[in-house]
């Protein structure tokens, strides 16, 4: 899975009946607020990401990628972009504007003085810095101290295949001091060996790692890509209640002959929608999030092949206008099936 410009952090409101919700990309916070300070709001999702790609006026990465699939699922989104930049990173240059810890915190100080920091769920991707992963940290602190019910969710971005895309110290911030705070983990592969210091070679692997997860802190746990003898799994894990083991399930997952942009960053977002909606069926969330993200990857591989491009000779922007329908109402091809 690429690396993109997201992770959710998103916000959602009701009122009369009708969802709204804020979320973000990994460079991108988004933000849904109480307005006037009235206490309409019963479920609120909240996004924090820095990374290269959080939006690009060209191209599907961050924002770009997470908000318009929110909204299609009901939610009402306002993005704030960590960054801004012109373009995303695959392509030769690109120019831009960076967000630092310190004007995250701005913000968030902002919206504590007009009392809109009331949020129920807070959602962190790619952050490529130490510095920012702090304010991220005091996000959570300053969240929890006006909400102590809090769900925070988190996508624990630190590279892919064996390769780091962070400073090296982040690891250990992570593994000692976010997963620890975190109500919910999204790693890939790589990053769930580095948070457990577990080598995954096998689905009973790929299930002592959530075990370890589980034990430091949160409750669920997906493992988005696993590659198990040439075989790609997702692998969940909720852990309900703490005196009973944790139901667990997968998810195998086609390998298509392509490299997209902004899949990370969709896929955060699917499951952020389709877990807010089914919040006691983690297996349910998962299914609807692979089931929209494979049939656009089909589709976007199909239209380029159509008009003459070779596929493998670079990354393809993923056609996310024209898969409304897979994101609204996906059908459901991908079923989970629960170990035991």
């Amino acid at each position: 899975m690429p690396v993109t410009g997201l992770r959710c952090r998103a916000l959602c409101h009701e009122d009369g009946g009708v969802p709204y919700l804020a979320g973000v990309s990994v460079s991108d916070i988004v933000l849904t607020p109480v307005r006037g300070g009235f206490p309409r709001v019963r479920a609120s999702l909240f996004a924090i990401a820095e990374d290269c790609c959080s939006l690009g006026i060209q191209g599907y990465v961050g924002n770009k990628s997470a908000v318009f699939p929110l909204q299609l699922l009901g939610y009402d989104v306002d993005p704030i972009n960590s960054v801004q930049f012109s373009n995303h990173t695959g392509y030769p240059t690109f120019k831009g504007q960076v967000l630092n810890g310190q004007e995250l915190l701005d913000l968030i100080e902002g919206l504590e003085a007009n009392n809109l920091l009331y949020y129920t769920h807070l959602l962190t991707g790619y952050i490529g810095s130490d510095s920012f992963l702090n304010s991220v940290l005091e996000v959570v602190d300053k969240l929890r101290s006006i909400n102590p019910n809090l769900t925070y969710v988190c996508d624990p971005v630190m590279g892919d295949e064996g390769k780091l895309y962070v400073p090296e110290d982040l690891v250990s911030v992570y593994r000692e001091k976010v997963v620890p705070v975190a109500s919910m983990l999204t790693p890939n592969q790589f990053e769930a060996e580095l948070l457990t210091k577990l080598r995954i070679g096998s689905e009973t692997d790929g299930l002592k790692a959530c075990n370890i997860l589980h034990a430091a802190g949160p409750s669920k746990v997906v493992i988005t890509s696993i590659n198990i003898e040439g075989n790609l799994l997702l692998i969940g894990s909720h852990l309900k209640d703490k005196k009973q083991p944790p139901e667990q399930f997968k998810i195998a997952i086609p390998k298509i002959p392509a490299y997209f942009t902004g899949t990370g960053d969709l896929m955060t977002a699917l499951l952020l929608g389709w877990s807010n909606k089914f919040p006691d069926n983690l297996d349910k969330a998962a299914e609807l999030a692979v089931s929209s993200l494979q049939a656009l990857l089909q589709r976007t591989l199909n239209d380029y092949t159509s008009a003459g491009f070779d596929s493998k000779s670079s990354s393809l922007e993923i056609r996310l206008i024209q898969s409304q329908d897979d994101i609204r109402e996906p059908k459901l091809t991908f079923k989970a099936h629960k170990y035991t």
